[in-house]
């Protein structure tokens, strides 16, 4: 009974270590992500996803935006014209909630 009751003690110890240095080389990916993210914008680089390209300037937004309150064109129009999809159309344009 002394040997299991050590035996325990003696596995929890090493879970509590593993713990430790699991928490540890996470908290060293997360600083060496942070300093690359931040060299990178030093340099010059945005991260996430690049915007639509047929979207990419206010001129395009505003003809998408002026298609869209003409309502002689369908959605579906819209988004074949201007080479986008359905939600990359609303994200841009500005709907009248009602």
């Amino acid at each position: 009974m002394l040997a299991e009751i050590k035996h325990r003690k003696s596995q929890k110890l090493v879970f509590h270590i593993f713990g430790a240095l699991a928490e540890f080389e996470r908290d060293i990916i997360s600083e060496r992500t942070n300093a690359g993210l931040s060299a990178a914008r030093a340099r010059g680089r945005l991260g996430g996803r690049p915007k639509a390209k047929m979207l990419d300037t206010p001129k395009k937004v505003a003809l998408a935006q002026s298609l869209y309150e003409n309502r002689n064109n369908t959605i579906d129009e819209i988004c074949k014209t201007l080479n986008v999809s359905r939600a990359t159309l609303y994200r841009y344009i500005q709907t009248k909630e009602k």
